[in-house]
């Protein structure tokens, strides 16, 4: 046994790898993607190479489930969206390897569109849930979390939030385990109607045996410390630290890191309390349902109530106000400071990219331009303040397409190399199987540049999906994006615009932080052969 720092995202991929997992599949999405970067860093033996979206790595490791081993695979929140029909039909072919579906819930929007709660999966798919506390339960979490999922052979969500993800604590750590062997399942996971019926069944009988898994959890527990029982608490994950540090010991709280809902756990903490607090960090899951629990008489509190703050992440001064306790000063930001805004690096071809749209994008007074998920959607926000819209991966495209069916001209559509492998290549073939008069901008800078450089799936190959998908080669442009080829992009541009149909222009430069780090590698490489 060792005691090592760690970040949450480092304590679960450690626990992935010592629970002898054999393969992570993941998109890169804040904030997990440390998780998969961990893994590719320190177990070069596990399968770690990044997926072109969620649904393709929930779709791989349910193979390597099939095979007999263990899968991890991880995604940010609006991810599970992208792989929720692999994941809620997982759940009825159930698994043989154990699968973890780690879901990273990113509470106040930090770098995300929403603030989507995770654990509403899991109960809609009627799998087991776990949701550790600290970075220690993180790494225990991912033993129990595969073990769980083999004994009831079923994937196992494990949801996180951006606090425990992006902070870091001591944890003791173990040994690595053994991967399990090649066992490939006598089963056929074939959901015909006929059979899945006979899946959903066996998946609703097994629902007595997640809740006595989860009333008999060790993370589940229940401390008493009122005296007066005015009040009790329910604090599930990190909330359960807030609470620790709003009130200390001086409190009768049932802390919940394992779902379904240990029913029989809440209903002796109600009866032994006049009223329940219930601290969740994202949606109010537990509240709702806890309130269905004990019916309408009895008072129930939390974010429905306005109790806590029905938006963002809790803290442990939101836990104290609504205990009715101190809690510390609210800083008002300094009124001498104006408001600094992210912007694209200085340098980024990105930039040169809404340089020649803005310039000849003027030229139409109705033009909208629909901008898509990643670093690019800064093109938004001044000085360029170029886009019209960013919903979701891969809508550039199918918006651009729907407001040229609507009669809308010019119509454009900009996304990234990354986002167009991940969810925009569908959207272009709808465009061209329409030959709708669209305009679209694949900014490609070779890497996946909003999290941090990871590979693109698309890299060298963006022009033979094109033309494979039907762009006429004429109208697809490859251009340089420097100051010094504005003249032959903004012709392309305003030549493309014209064009009645499909039409494809790839702006190709290195994103300027990987290229400084690929420039480092080279260097450090030839004065190591030079040794």
């Amino acid at each position: 046994m060792e005691k090592r720092l760690l970040l949450g995202d480092e304590a679960i991929a450690l626990g992935a790898i010592h629970a002898g997992l054999s393969g992570v599949y993941a998109y890169p999405g804040t904030p997990s993607t440390e998780i998969t970067e961990f893994i590719q860093s320190n177990a070069k033996e596990i399968r770690s190479r990044w997926c072109t979206n969620e649904k393709t790595a929930m779709e791989a490791a349910l193979g390597m489930s099939f095979a007999g081993k263990r899968a991890l695979v991880c995604m940010k929140h609006v991810g599970m969206n992208v792989c929720a029909d692999a994941f809620v039909n997982s759940a009825i072919t159930g698994v043989n390897g154990g699968i973890v579906v780690l879901a990273a819930d990113d509470p106040s929007m930090h770098s995300s569109q929403n603030e989507q709660d995770s654990r509403f999966y899991a109960k809609f798919a009627m799998v087991p849930a776990l949701e550790p506390s600290n970075q220690q339960e993180a790494y225990d979490m991912m033993a129990s979390a595969f073990n769980l999922s083999e004994a009831l052979r079923e994937p196992v969500v494990l949801r996180i939030v951006t606090r425990l993800a992006h902070s870091r604590a001591a944890v003791t750590v173990g040994n690595q385990k053994p991967q399990n062997p090649l066992n490939v399942s006598n089963e056929r996971w074939v959901l015909l109607p006929g059979i899945a019926r006979k899946r959903y069944a066996d998946l609703i009988s097994k629902q007595p045996a997640m809740l006595e898994a989860s009333e008999t959890s060790i993370y589940n527990k229940t401390e008493h410390g009122d005296e007066s029982k005015k009040l009790g608490i329910i604090a599930c994950g990190i909330g359960y630290n807030y609470v620790k540090e709003a009130i200390g010991d001086k409190a009768n709280i049932l802390k919940i890191s394992q779902y379904p809902l240990p029913v029989e756990a809440i209903k002796k903490l109600a009866s032994e309390n006049e009223a329940i607090l219930v601290v969740e960090d994202g949606q109010p899951v537990v509240e709702e349902q806890v309130a269905g629990i004990l019916g309408a008489g009895y008072p129930v509190k939390g974010r429905l109530t306005g109790d806590l703050p029905r938006q963002g992440e809790l803290n442990p001064d939101s836990v104290a106000k609504a205990l009715g306790l101190p809690y510390g000063p609210v800083f008002e930001p300094a009124k001498n400071l104006a408001g600094r805004p992210p912007q694209l690096c200085q340098g980024c071809g990105h930039r040169d990219v809404y340089t020649a749209l803005n310039q000849v994008a003027a030229e139409y007074p109705d033009h909208r331009i629909f901008g898509d998920i990643g670093c690019y959607t800064l093109g938004a926000l001044p000085p360029f303040q170029a886009l019209a819209s960013c919903v979701d991966m891969g809508a550039s495209i199918t918006m651009a397409k729907g407001a040229a069916d609507a009669g809308l001209f010019p119509s454009i559509a900009v996304i990234g190399d990354s986002t167009f492998t991940h969810s925009g290549m569908t959207g272009l073939l709808d465009a061209v199987n329409d030959k709708s008069n669209i305009t679209v901008i694949i900014s490609d800078n070779l890497t996946t540049g909003m999290t941090g450089g990871q590979d693109s799936a698309g890299t060298s190959k963006y022009e033979a999906i094109c033309l494979g998908l039907g762009v006429e080669p004429e109208h697809l442009h490859v251009v340089v994006p420097l100051p010094k080829n504005m003249p032959e992009i903004t012709r392309i541009l305003r030549e493309e615009i014209e064009y009645n149909g499909v039409s494809v222009i790839i702006p190709r430069r290195e994103c300027i932080q990987t290229a400084a780090r690929h420039a480092r590698e080279r260097r450090i490489k030839n004065e190591e052969e030079k040794k």
